[in-house]
C-alpha cells in the first residue's frame, strides 16, 4: 500500500500541492491525470526522493523497489538485450557471484534465489520485452548506439518493466512509442502483477490499462475507482452536486443576512440578529467548481474547394536513395473530404509516405497526379526545432503576415489557441503544448486544402487533445493522421491505411482489430488484415479458407516448434530438480565431487535451455512472418 498524507511541495517558490493524501491499495494500476503544469512530475520526483517535500509524507512498504524510465536514454555499445539483462541487478550480481564463490552454504543459496527469481528464463523475457516495443531479433543484437533518441528511449522502458519494480512509476510513456507498442504497453500494464502509476494524457491507454485515477486539481489528490471515463462520469456528477449544494448554501446566506440587516437596529430583534449572525459565521461557504478554460484550435477552411481525387498515385515508388525506394507499389487516391489514419511500426515508412504525400519528397517511378491548385499543410514533432527559439509566437505569424495591422496579428496567434499572456514569449521559454499549437497553427497557416499531422498530440494533455479532435472534425479540407493516440482516431479518421511490407494499403478493419492483430485480441487472433490496393478484398470466409491452408502448409514448421516447447518443458523440470539438490549443503560437505557433477549437469541444461528457446525464438518468428505474408 502507498499512502501520501498531508503533502505539500513548492516549486521556484510556487505551491503545486498543497496538504494533500492519498492511499494506493497494493496492486492499483492507477492513472495520474491533471493540467499539464499541475505539478504531477513534481509528485512523482517526491515518491522516489529526489525532491523533498515541503510538508506530510509518502509512506511506502519497507524494501519496496521503486522504477521509473531512466532520462538519459542509454547510447553504449552494447547490444540492447545486454542493456535489459542488466537492468535487474539483482540477478546480474548473483550470476557474477556465482563465477567465484568457493563456500558451499553460499552457492546454495545463490542457485536458490537465482531459481526464485526466474534468472535462467531471463533472456527469453528480456527479447519478448523488446520485440514488444519493436526491436526484432536482429535489432536485439545491434548497440544502443546505432539507434535514434526515441529508440532508445523504448530500451530504457524496456530496461525498467524487465526490473520489475514493487511500484512501476511511468511519466507519458507513449510519447516515444507509435501505435503498435502504446497497444502492446496498455496490456503489459493492465497484467503487470505489481502496483503501477502512470503519468498520461492517452485516454484509451487509461481506459484499457489501469482501475483507478489520481487526480491532482486544484493542489488536491482525489482517488477514483475505475477507469478514466469513469471519472469523467464520477468527477461530473461530484461537481454537479457541489453546484447544488453551492447555490443552496448562498440562498440560505442571502436568507440570513437579510434578516440581519432589517434587524439589526431594532432592540426588539438586537438578540435574535445577533444569534443569525453567529448562525452565519457556522455555515461558512462551498467552494465554486473550478473550470479551467482550454484553448480551442482553429484551421481556417480552404479558400478554393479543389476537385477530387486532390492526390492520385498509381505505381509510385519513394524514398531517400535513388534505386533504393522504401515504399513501392503504391495504388492509391485521396478526395478533397478523405479522413485518413495511417497504422504501422515506426521504421515501415509513415512519416516518409506523409513526407512524399506532402511533395517533400519526389516519386522514385510511376505517376503522381496533383489537383491544381492544392495546398497542404505539414505537422511534425520535429519540426518544433524550426521554430526560432528567441522569437515569439506574435514575431513568427507576423514574417507571415507583414502588411497586416498589430490586432489582426494577434487575432491570428489567437485561433491558434496560445493565451494572451503567451503571444509575447519567446518561442524557447514555451511548453511543449504550447509550441505544438504554434507550429500546428503556422501549418494550416495558409488554409490547406491536405492537412497531414505527423504525432500532433505528444504534449497536449487531454482536454487540449479533445479541443484537437473538435478542430479537425470541424475543418472541411482533408485530413492525414499518423497518432499513437487511439482515441483520437477513432474520433476523427473514416479510413485506415496500413504501411507495412514496402508498400501503403487500405485496411479493410477497425482499431479493434489492429489491436487484436497486435496483442492477440479476439478478432484477428487466426485473421491476417486485410489490405487492399488495387485488388478486391477476401470475404471473411475466403481469408478464413486462405489462412487454414497456409496453416496445413505449415504444419511441419508447427510441429517442430510444438516438440521445442515439449523439450524446454522437460528441460525446465529438470533444472528444477537439480536445483533443489544443490541447494542442500548437505550434498557438498558429504559429496563434493557428486555436487560438481550435478552443477555442470544443471550447467548443461540451461545451455541446452538457452538453446531451445533461442530456435523457439526463431521458428516462431518464421511462422508468424509465414501466416502474415
Amino acid at each position: 500500500m502507498i499512502q501520501i498524507s498531508g503533502l505539500s511541495a513548492r516549486i521556484a517558490g510556487r505551491l503545486l500541492i498543497d496538504n494533500a493524501s492519498v492511499t494506493l491499495p497494493a496492486g492499483t494500476k492507477a492513472g495520474l491525470v491533471g493540467r499539464n503544469g499541475a505539478g504531477k512530475s513534481t509528485l512523482f520526483r517526491i515518491i522516489t526522493g529526489e525532491l523533498a517535500a515541503e510538508a506530510g509524507s509518502v509512506s511506502l512498504p519497507k524494501n519496496a523497489r521503486i522504477g521509473q524510465v531512466a532520462q538519459e536514454a542509454p547510447g553504449t555499445e552494447e547490444p540492447l538485450i545486454e542493456i535489459v539483462l542488466k537492468a535487474d541487478k539483482e540477478r546480474t550480481a548473483l550470476i557474477s557471484e556465482s563465477e567465484t564463490a568457493t563456500d558451499p552454504h553460499r552457492i546454495a543459496e545463490i542457485q536458490t534465489r537465482l531459481a526464485d527469481i526466474g534468472a535462467h528464463s531471463a533472456e527469453a523475457r528480456a527479447a519478448s520485452i523488446l520485440a514488444g516495443l519493436g526491436f526484432d531479433h536482429e535489432a536485439q543484437k545491434r548497440p544502443a548506439s546505432s539507434f535514434s533518441g526515441g529508440w532508445r528511449m523504448r530500451v530504457a522502458l524496456a530496461a525498467v518493466l524487465f526490473s520489475e519494480p514493487d511500484l512501476l512509476l511511468l511519466d507519458e510513456p507513449t510519447n516515444y512509442l507509435d501505435l503498435e507498442g502504446t497497444l502492446w504497453l496498455e496490456d503489459y500494464i493492465r497484467r503487470y502483477p505489481h502496483t503501477v502509476i502512470i503519468i498520461s494524457h492517452d485516454r484509451d491507454l487509461l481506459n484499457t490499462a489501469v482501475n483507478a485515477i489520481v487526480h491532482l486539481d486544484q493542489k488536491k489528490l482525489t482517488f477514483y475507482r475505475g477507469s478514466y471515463d469513469q471519472f469523467e462520469r464520477q468527477k461530473g456528477e461530484a461537481d454537479e452536486l457541489q453546484m447544488k449544494a453551492k447555490a443552496k448554501n448562498e440562498a440560505a446566506r442571502k436568507h440570513l443576512q437579510s434578516f440581519i440587516d432589517r434587524f439589526k437596529a431594532k432592540a426588539s430583534k438586537a438578540r435574535q440578529a445577533q444569534s443569525r449572525i453567529k448562525a452565519l459565521e457556522r455555515m461558512g461557504t462551498v467552494a465554486a467548481v473550478i473550470e479551467d478554460h482550454v484553448q480551442g484550435f482553429t484551421f481556417p477552411d480552404p479558400e478554393k474547394q479543389v476537385a477530387s481525387p486532390i492526390i492520385a498515385i498509381q505505381g509510385g515508388a519513394v524514398g531517400y536513395e535513388p534505386g533504393n525506394p522504401i515504399l513501392k507499389r503504391l495504388n492509391l487516391r485521396i478526395d478533397a473530404d478523405d479522413r485518413i489514419a495511417l497504422l504501422g511500426s515506426n521504421g515501415n515508412g509513415k512519416s516518409t509516405f506523409a513526407k512524399f504525400i506532402a511533395g517533400r519528397l519526389n516519386a522514385e517511378a510511376g505517376e503522381v497526379r496533383i489537383a491544381p491548385g492544392l495546398k497542404v499543410g505539414f505537422f511534425a514533432q520535429h519540426q518544433l526545432d524550426d521554430l526560432v527559439p528567441t522569437q515569439s509566437a506574435v514575431e513568427h505569424v507576423r514574417r507571415r503576415m507583414p502588411e497586416a495591422p498589430e490586432a489582426k496579428v494577434r487575432s491570428r496567434v489567437a485561433q491558434m489557441g496560445l493565451a494572451t499572456e503567451k503571444m509575447d514569449t519567446a518561442a524557447k521559454d514555451l511548453s511543449g503544448g504550447e509550441k505544438a499549437r504554434l507550429l500546428m497553427g503556422l501549418a494550416a497557416f495558409e488554409a490547406p486544402n491536405l492537412l497531414i499531422l505527423d504525432e500532433p498530440t505528444n504534449h497536449l494533455d487531454i482536454d487540449s487533445r479533445n479541443a484537437l479532435i473538435a478542430a479537425l472534425n470541424d475543418f472541411s479540407g482533408a485530413v492525414i493522421l499518423i497518432s499513437h493516440d487511439r482515441h483520437l482516431i477513432e474520433a476523427t479518421a473514416d479510413r485506415l491505411w496500413l504501411v507495412r511490407d514496402g508498400t501503403v494499403a487500405n485496411y479493410d478493419g477497425d482499431l479493434e482489430d489492429y489491436r487484436g492483430l497486435i496483442v492477440g485480441g479476439p478478432k484477428l487472433k487466426d485473421e491476417k488484415p486485410r489490405m487492399n490496393g488495387s485488388d478486391e478484398a477476401l470475404s471473411k470466409a475466403d481469408q478464413r479458407k486462405v489462412n487454414a491452408d497456409k496453416r496445413a502448409s505449415l504444419a511441419p514448421l508447427r510441429k517442430k516448434i510444438n516438440d521445442i516447447e515439449s523439450l524446454t518443458a522437460k528441460l525446465e523440470k529438470l533444472i528444477q530438480v537439480l536445483d533443489a539438490e544443490l541447494a542442500d549443503p548437505v550434498l557438498y560437505e558429504k559429496a563434493p565431487s557428486k555436487a560438481a557433477q550435478r552443477a555442470k549437469e544443471r550447467a548443461d541444461a540451461a545451455e541446452r535451455l538457452a538453446a531451445a528457446e533461442e530456435q523457439w525464438l526463431e521458428l516462431s518468428a518464421e511462422y508468424e512472418q509465414a501466416m502474415a505474408g
